[in-house]
């Protein structure tokens, strides 16, 4: 998804920002199972169970439920009762849906496949909400189109077609606040391209529909970051509106990504058009294509809408009908309202903890 990155008055961005928090020694660390990412990993120890399957009881398969029970795989345990290292049916059942839902042979043990997927950094996103799976694997009219929604299909209402978002938490990163309007212009720019809605950015927190900010570890929302390359960001289902970015990244924010010298560059754009599409309500696709596929490797650039993101979105809100199939790389339809000091804030409603409760929290994952 190449095209160049283009401020908002067309000139190229030649510069490449970068907010790293991993150093070049732990950058590599050594000692990590054939095939694991050459980066730090929180569930790199899962390599350890490649091959386990049904009836099996090996160190670490208690790891791997928390793991999937945290991505709606599983439910969460009894706190009389944590998960065990067993093999069980439960487990076979969760991973086969996992392997349904990443296009993988859905045999229901650790194959290599599997693991791999799943030691791929990831955000703090559950797949499953509720029960039901936001990885769409059937199609809606004609053509395969595997768009999803989050269950009861929410949406901002038609009076709010025209949305306001504020930049509201940026001491974490060392990337200049102009630099970020621009970059988060452009995304909004994108879906509003394809739909009837509008975006502005507003320096006031109080006045605005959605607030961006970047935290490091845990930052009240109960969707602790953890570092780099393990969750990259979350944002909230309709009407919430909250989208976080884990400010250790190695956020590239202007210039050709696949060109920076961290190994774990993320380039940031790409991040905030999945994540707005979150916001909008828009489940994850199981087109990898697709902006709203789960993952995205370092060092790539991915901002275009595919073809199953735009009819997604125009489902919900219709379609915009200067639209023609590509989206603008300048934000021809988002600006910027700077219009006073940043204010309270409102409190979203509702606390979301991992895809059970009323307000889904979703986000993006990456693969190496």
């Amino acid at each position: 998804m190449g095209s160049p990155l283009v401020s908002p008055a067309g000139a190229v961005v030649a510069a490449v920002v970068l907010f790293a928090a991993v150093s070049p020694a732990t950058a590599f660390p050594s000692g990590l199972p054939p095939g694991a990412p050459p980066f730090p990993n929180p569930w790199a120890a899962f390599q350890n169970l490649s091959g386990c399957h049904m009836g099996e009881e090996r160190p670490g398969l208690a790891g791997l439920k928390d793991y999937l029970s945290h991505f709606g795989y599983l439910p969460p345990p009894p706190s009389s009762s944590p998960f065990t290292d067993a093999f069980d049916h439960d487990l076979e059942a969760a991973i086969a849906t996992y392997q349904r839902n990443f296009g993988l042979n859905a045999t229901g043990t650790l194959d290599a496949p599997t693991v791999s997927q799943m030691v791929s950094p990831r955000c703090g996103v559950a797949d499953v909400v509720n029960g039901t799976s936001t990885m769409a694997k059937g199609s809606h009219g004609n053509g395969r189109h595997l768009y999803a929604y989050f269950p009861g299909s929410p949406t901002w209402p038609p009076f709010r077609r025209d949305l306001k978002y504020a930049i509201t938490a940026t001491s974490a990163t060392a990337i200049d606040r102009s630099t970020l309007s621009d970059v988060f212009a452009r995304a909004f720019s994108r879906w509003a391209a394809a739909t009837n809605l509008r975006f502005s950015e507003t320096a006031s927190e109080s006045d605005a529909d959605i607030t961006i900010g970047f935290y490091a570890g845990s930052h009240g929302d109960g969707e602790p970051f953890d570092g780099p390359l393990g969750t990259l960001a979350h944002a909230f289902s309709p009407t919430d509106g909250r989208f976080h970015l884990d400010a250790a990244e190695a956020w590239v924010a202007g210039g050709d990504v696949s060109s920076a010298s961290s190994p774990g560059a993320v380039d940031l754009e790409s991040v905030a058009v999945h994540e707005i599409g979150h916001l909008l309500g828009l489940g994850h696709s199981s087109v990898p294509e697709a902006i709203m596929y789960p993952t995205i490797r370092t060092g790539t650039r991915k901002v275009e809408l595919e073809s199953d993101d735009v009819q997604g979105i125009q489902s919900l809100y219709g379609s915009n009908p200067n639209f023609r199939g590509v989206t603008p790389t300048s934000p021809a339809t988002s600006s910027r309202e700077m219009d006073s000091a940043a204010g309270e804030g409102r409190r979203p409603d509702g606390v979301f903890v991992f895809f059970v409760g009323a307000v889904a929290a979703v986000g993006l994952l990456l693969a190496p």
